[in-house]
């Protein structure tokens, strides 16, 4: 495992980039799955777009539901 997958293993936070290496797509794929709101909402810090790994790992376990599913999850506590 190289340095950067390590990191990016421990990050609370991923960069769309990391976030396609950790769920095996490409950028590209995840900027549309974001767009198309098939993945969980991210997090804006100035310019910054970044994904909580809680939010990644609980959608995940969910079943990748869609964002407007997953956010009802999430308030219902489910």
């Amino acid at each position: 495992m190289t340095n950067r997958a390590k990191e990016d293993a421990n990050a609370m936070v991923f960069s769309a980039r990391a976030l396609a290496r950790h769920l095996g797509f490409s950028e590209r794929t995840v900027r549309r799955l974001d767009s198309s709101g098939r993945l969980p909402a991210p997090v804006r810090i100035g310019r910054s777009v970044r994904w909580l790994r809680s939010d990644i790992e609980g959608w995940l376990d969910a079943g990748t539901p869609d964002r407007k599913k997953w956010n009802q999850m999430e308030e219902g506590g489910q």
